[in-house]
């Protein structure tokens, strides 16, 4: 499998989202707004996760119908345009 394989573009968006997860585990919105680094790492971990549904081809995309495609690419601008 090459790094342009669909699944491993998949295991980075499953991957990346649940160390998202794990980093917010137990925390609130004051947590993240106290913590730049926390910020950072989250704003990170999303860009990822969207930019791998990016290039996710678009047959792929149409086998998995229940995944927010269209949502998930642009959290990637959304977070970043908050920083």
């Amino acid at each position: 499998m090459t790094q342009h394989d669909p699944m491993v573009r998949m295991r980075h968006m499953l991957d990346h989202a649940k160390e998202a997860v794990e980093l917010l585990a137990g925390r609130g919105k004051a947590d993240l707004k106290g913590n730049r680094v926390l910020e950072l790492a989250l704003v990170r971990l999303v860009e990822i996760v969207g930019e791998a549904a990016a290039r996710m081809p678009v047959e792929e995309q149409s086998r998995y119908p229940l995944i927010p495609w269209k949502e998930i690419v642009g959290m990637r601008k959304l977070v970043g345009s908050r920083l």
